[in-house]
Parts: structure tokens; sequence; C-alpha cells
């Protein structure tokens, strides 16, 4: 019978580090949902969506491009442009070009909406994730990050 590597469990300090990192994973968003609901009536879904859009070239992304920018599921997606179109936030429009499939629109009110919830979140963000972190701590987090990043991409 072959035999199975020992496990290398977590150190006590590695797995306090872990929970800490669980659950800011799921406390931050929380606490910035919350805040921009109050300040824009806006999820962060809504938000991050309308973000996508007002960077891409003409305010539109092809649907299967935003899913894919948001890691996103296109049944998810689309379910959530329906409620942000009768929203009137962003519109969905047929490619003329190929026939092979739709843009997402930003809509002049989707942007007004991005521009009037932008100041407060900015400041959410600063409140909740920036205060009190100084430059070092900044760099070696970004560092950290970007590699967990590339390991799980």
């Amino acid at each position: 019978m072959p035999s199975t590597p020992a496990v290398p469990w977590l150190e006590e300090s590695e797995m306090e580090l872990w929970r800490a990192w669980l659950r800011v994973q799921t406390d931050l968003p929380a606490a910035m949902g919350r805040a921009l609901h109050a300040d824009s009536e806006l999820s962060l879904q809504d938000f991050e969506t309308l973000v996508r859009l007002s960077e891409a070239e003409e305010g539109r992304l092809r649907v299967s491009a935003l899913a894919e920018q948001m890691h996103w599921e296109r049944s998810r997606l689309s379910h959530h442009l329906r409620r942000m179109g009768g929203r009137g936030l962003v519109e969905k429009v047929e490619c003329a070009e190929d026939g092979r499939g739709a843009f997402v629109v930003l809509t002049d009110a989707g942007r007004e909406a991005l521009e009037g919830a932008a100041p407060d979140h900015v400041r959410t963000v600063r409140r909740l994730f920036f205060d009190g972190m100084g430059e070092a701590e900044r760099e070696v987090l970004s560092s950290f990050l970007r590699r967990v990043v590339e390991r799980t991409s």
C-alpha cells in the first residue's frame, strides 16, 4: 500500500492569519455594500458593472467580455443586467456588425448614478481599507496579493 505524504498542517499563526483573511473576505464586502447602498442605492455588483462599462471604449462591452472581466457566469450576469436595465442604468443592444451577441451599454442614467456614487464609495474604501495602512504595508500587501492572483488565475 503506497504511503501518503504528511499533511502540512497550518501553524497557529498561519491559522490565525487565514481565519482573519476569511473574515475580511466576508465582512469587508458586506460593509462596503451597506455603505454603497445607503449612499446611492447601488449594490457593489451594480457599481462594478458601471465602472467596467465606463472604462470601456464607447461605454459598451460584449456581454461575454463583461462576464469574463467580472468572473461571473453569463447567466448570472444576464439576470443582473436585466435588473439594472429595468432601472435604466444599462441597456442591451444587439451587435449589428456580426449578429453573434449583444453589447451592454452604459446609459446616461447609469453614468450619472456612477458619478454620484463614486465620491462616497472612495471615501468608504479609504476609511475601511486604507486608513491606518502605511506605504510599506501597502507595498507588501500589493506584492503579496499580485502573487496570489497569479497562482489562482
